[in-house]
């Protein structure tokens, strides 16, 4: 977000760019990791690019160099998508597709963590086919959930026999319910969100124990592996977002005494035995504890979450910082370094840490301001706020979405009637409201209509309402995927 201040070097980035990037390569690439870091950062950019001060070409943000990118890039992965359930490979190679040897076998986060990137690109280029194919794989996972609501941890997209039985809100899964929800809030769309609370219904029955949350069998819901993983730390914020805050906060105060035990949240917590798992210490400065600290301070403003934050930077400034960056604590026992930083350490923790402490944050306004810009389909409201961010937390203006639509030449001369009749009237007000062309997606509404009054481009609205789319026990011989590895009980 800082980059906002500093518009040479994104001019600058945004040229290299243009010039250096070639997505024809003999490269195999993780479609999930492609989408959430290439595609989600390219269209982030693109959106901010105006207010970053870039000079932005005409018909944005319909049009656009980093836009074109953002395209270019999710081409490459829609070859992941041409299976008989419409689930994707976990790998695809950017210039051959998909290799004919590669596994079928997906974990349920790398199926359903699409619909945040490729709905907005549908809704920016006006081509479905990224939107279509995202919402495709959500409802194959939802088909195939066990008849107790539970989704395990890995899946083959052929077939679709799940692989590992595993059921839990970790590392596997978890961006699949994120996106459940922030899709649906993106969208406006009412059938994500229902497939969401379904979820979440099965989720307390059969997982959830005193606030924490364990990892059972998909079918039987007993209990395969009684631990917390830090990964799981983003549910309180997910759950802040369909107005869950009690529950939120009280899971929220459990993860963060394990914090305050270590310094960190180890990969790995016992739950029973209150202490980390072997071989699973470490720490490498993720986000997923402050992510759920912002979200919750927005809604509660609770002191106790600034305290996590304020503990969050002693902590890494203590025991992670060296001479060029912040290394990844291999052990929280003994805070032994590793020599590695992750990249999301930049693009996520330090961000929410940043927001978490910056209340008057554009990325926080709450539509009292916003700017209207001129499209080849007529005025556009953006930056008004409501911004949802991806799991790699690059943000998305959802106004944006609504900008770019190809509407019928009758309706552009419907319009100019009423304008014409209207500013006969100048003591009245008046708002000119959108036909969606979503056809039988009657869910999909637009969040805010441009008010067609005359003015400069900063203006100020009234905020509108709008709803929020709104076990017993088996021995630890089960196996648990994550992320791509099984671990077994000797590991």
């Amino acid at each position: 977000l800082q980059i906002l201040g500093n518009v040479s070097e994104f001019q600058r980035v945004v040229n290299v760019l243009q010039e250096g990037v070639d997505f024809d390569i003999d490269v195999n690439a993780s479609v999930f990791e492609t989408n959430i870091r290439v595609v989600g950062g390219l269209l982030s950019a693109h959106l901010l690019s105006k207010k970053a001060g870039v000079e932005v070409e005409v018909g944005w943000p319909c049009s656009g160099p980093l836009l074109r990118m953002a395209e270019e890039a999710a081409r490459k992965l829609l070859p992941a998508f041409q299976t008989p359930t419409g689930m994707p490979y976990g790998t695809v190679n950017l210039l051959h597709g998909v290799n004919p040897g590669e596994t079928p076998v997906t974990c349920t986060a790398g199926i359903g963590t699409f619909i945040v990137e490729f709905a907005t690109l549908s809704h920016l280029t006006g081509d479905p086919v990224f939107e279509d194919v995202a919402r495709k794989a959500l409802k194959a996972l939802w088909k195939n959930r066990s008849d107790i609501g539970l989704v395990g941890n890995h899946i083959d997209v052929i077939t679709a026999k799940w692989v590992a039985q595993d059921a839990g809100i970790g590392a596997g899964v978890d961006s699949y319910f994120e996106y459940l929800v922030k899709g649906a809030i993106l969208l406006q769309d009412k059938e994500l969100m229902s497939m969401f609370l379904e979820y979440n219904k099965a989720i307390k029955n059969y997982t959830k124990f005193d606030d924490w949350y364990l990892w059972v069998q998909m079918y039987k819901g007993t209990v395969s592996m009684p631990v917390f993983q830090s990964l799981e730390a983003y549910w309180p914020g997910l759950q802040s977002l369909i107005g869950d805050v009690d529950n939120a906060m009280r899971t929220f105060l459990n993860y963060y005494t394990v914090w305050k035990q270590f310094g960190g949240l180890p990969e790995f917590y016992n739950i029973p035995q209150g202490y980390t798992v072997d071989k699973r210490e470490g720490y490498p400065l993720r986000p997923e504890l402050i992510e759920s600290a912002t979200y919750l301070y927005r809604a509660t403003r609770d002191p106790t979450l600034l305290e996590l934050g304020r503990d969050a930077v002693e902590s890494i400034e203590k025991i992670s910082k060296v001479d060029c960056g912040f290394a990844t604590v291999k052990d929280l026992r003994d805070h032994r370094l590793d020599n590695r930083m992750e990249s999301f350490f930049l693009a996520e923790t330090v961000k929410y840490l940043y927001l978490l402490f910056d209340p008057d944050n554009f990325i926080h306004n709450d539509g009292s301001v916003f700017d209207v810009v001129i499209t080849p389909y007529g005025e556009c409201v953006l930056n008004a706020g409501g911004y949802v961010f991806n799991t790699e937390a690059h943000p998305i203006d959802p106004a944006a979405l609504h900008c770019c639509r190809k509407r019928k030449e009758e309706q552009w001369e419907v319009e100019d009637l009423m304008r014409e009749f209207y500013s006969l009237k100048k003591n009245k007000k008046f708002t000119l409201k959108r036909v969606s062309d979503h056809g039988e997606r009657e869910s999909a509404k637009d969040p805010e209509d441009a008010s067609s009054e005359k003015g400069g481009e900063k203006r100020n609205s009234k905020k509108s309402s709008h709803s929020l789319l709104s076990c017993p026990s088996q021995s630890f011989n089960s196996r648990l995927a994550v992320l791509g590895q099984v671990f077994l009980d000797n590991t």
